[in-house]
């Protein structure tokens, strides 16, 4: 199959005035903030074993009110490396560390279709090229009532789906992981009750907002197997299986997706998975979560706040619906 090289970015294609503007704030500002926001690779030691980024622009406390930087403690790189969801690779938190082994992340290509002008198959290193990677501090947030806060790296989705020149007919964007058995072991699973390849999605404003992220890099480090390799989404609103990893194809599609968690229990797991203590999930409460590290003699625990504490820059986009039933 021909692989298509990206085209120059065309962000301000389709995103809204003020979310380009708030982009290129961001970037213009980082350029100049001097040394506590310098191009680096975050002083990571080659000793641990994992490959340093490389350059990416350091994020700092000046960004806090654009939601791009938090200034609660960071969780520590061994939880967030060793405590995930990636049923890919099993359905225990630490088997995504244990059984990522033998997956191969490189080469890695994206397939692009749908309502657009420009599909085709693309090469990841050609999509991430053209792009100024940015650190981001977010808040990450599970159905299952943990939380975590994670210094990624990566690039704004809405500039990749600009790129993409999607038609009119686009009123949503669906997402899709790899499926490749041999090397994720879940999937193979005979007891495995997801519906495989793994698939969501997000409305089109919701894909193009600047907080949407396209993550290649945590910690100052490439992104590992087991939090999504290559690259996956990462929507720190909403709850975490949202965020989908491993993503092998991209798709323009005019109605709402079939999402796996939505088909799988619909009465448990919406759509847009808002992140909302006054709705909780019907076997437990959203109201509060448990920020790691913790421990059974210190939990941790935290009150949730709406939309993730992400409700200043996002709120607008569910402006007159129902959140308890538009879950």
């Amino acid at each position: 199959m021909l692989i298509k090289k990206a085209a120059s970015l065309t962000e301000n294609d389709t995103t809204s005035e003020s979310h380009y503007l708030n982009r290129r704030q961001f970037i213009g500002a980082g350029l100049v903030t001097g040394a506590a926001a310098t191009l680096g690779s975050g002083g990571v030691a080659a000793e641990d074993g994992i490959k340093p980024f490389g350059q990416y622009q350091k994020s700092t406390a000046q960004f806090a009110n654009s939601g791009f930087y938090t200034r609660e403690t960071q969780t520590p790189f061994d939880d967030a490396t060793h405590y995930n969801n990636f049923y890919e690779f099993g359905t225990g938190k630490t088997d995504p560390a244990r059984y990522q082994s033998k997956f191969v992340s490189t080469p890695w290509s994206i397939t692009v279709d749908g309502h657009c002008q420009k599909p085709g198959r693309y090469h990841l290193e050609d999509l991430m090229k053209p792009r100024n990677m940015e650190e981001r501090i977010y808040r990450l947030r599970c159905v299952e009532a943990w939380s975590m806060v994670i210094p990624w790296i990566g690039f704004s989705l809405g500039g990749l789906l600009s790129q993409m020149e999607p038609t009119s007919k686009a009123k949503y964007v669906a997402f899709t992981t790899l499926q490749d058995p041999q090397q994720m072991p879940g999937q193979r699973s005979s007891s495995s009750f997801v519906d495989w390849p793994y698939i969501e999605g997000l409305r089109m404003d919701e894909a193009m907002h600047p907080l949407t992220l396209m993550a290649v890099g945590l910690y100052g480090r490439e992104i590992l197997p087991q939090n999504g390799a290559p690259i996956r989404l990462v929507v720190p609103w909403k709850y975490g299986f949202k965020s989908i990893k491993s993503i092998v194809r991209i798709s323009f599609v005019e109605e709402m997706p079939a999402t796996t968690w939505n088909k799988a229990a619909p009465d448990e797991y919406g759509f847009y998975a808002n992140v909302n203590p006054d709705v909780s999930h019907p076997r437990w409460s959203q109201s509060s979560e448990r920020r790691l590290p913790s421990s059974l003699f210190s939990p941790n625990r935290i009150e949730t706040t709406l939309f993730n504490g992400y409700a200043e820059q996002v709120a607008s986009l569910y402006r007159g619906m129902n959140l308890a039933k538009q879950y």
